[in-house]
């Protein structure tokens, strides 16, 4: 299934190809503060691949806290967040935002409160490794 997201102006868009086809889509809504305070849904496939595309990438801000060890690509047009991102090991994770998705069937995405409290650093890598988008492009212009 390939699906297409983005940010709400367009500079940031991406297509995941999500490989096999899903039954459902499940959708992780995290509580950490940040992503209860602007809504973020994220899910990945990682068997999947994902082609992340920006026009302008000094309209593109990168945020991150706790741990630092993923970055928030936040769109400093419109404010929204699509894509987050980890670097394990020389090798770019990301999750996507199901919010941004375009023309994804709602019913298809099962969300689900998840909390990543207590969780050690190693252990969240880990966790990133097995179950992020391990096949990451990024695409300028």
């Amino acid at each position: 299934m390939l699906i297409v997201g983005g940010c709400h102006c367009g500079n940031m868009s991406f297509t995941l190809d999500w490989t096999p086809e899903p039954s459902e889509i499940p959708a992780r809504a995290c509580t950490c503060s940040f992503c209860t305070k602007h809504g973020g849904v994220w899910t990945s496939c990682p068997g999947g691949s994902l082609k992340v595309s920006v026009r302008d990438r000094t309209r593109v801000s990168k945020y991150a806290f706790g741990t630092k060890t993923a970055e928030f690509h936040i769109c400093s047009a419109c404010g929204i967040v699509p894509v987050v991102t980890s670097r394990i090991d020389g090798r770019e994770y990301a999750v996507v935002s199901v919010n941004a998705f375009e023309g994804v069937d709602p019913a298809l995405v099962r969300r689900a409160p998840i909390t990543f409290e207590g969780e050690s650093e190693d252990a969240r890598l880990a966790r990133r490794m097995r179950n992020w988008i391990g096949d990451v492009q990024w695409i300028s212009g």
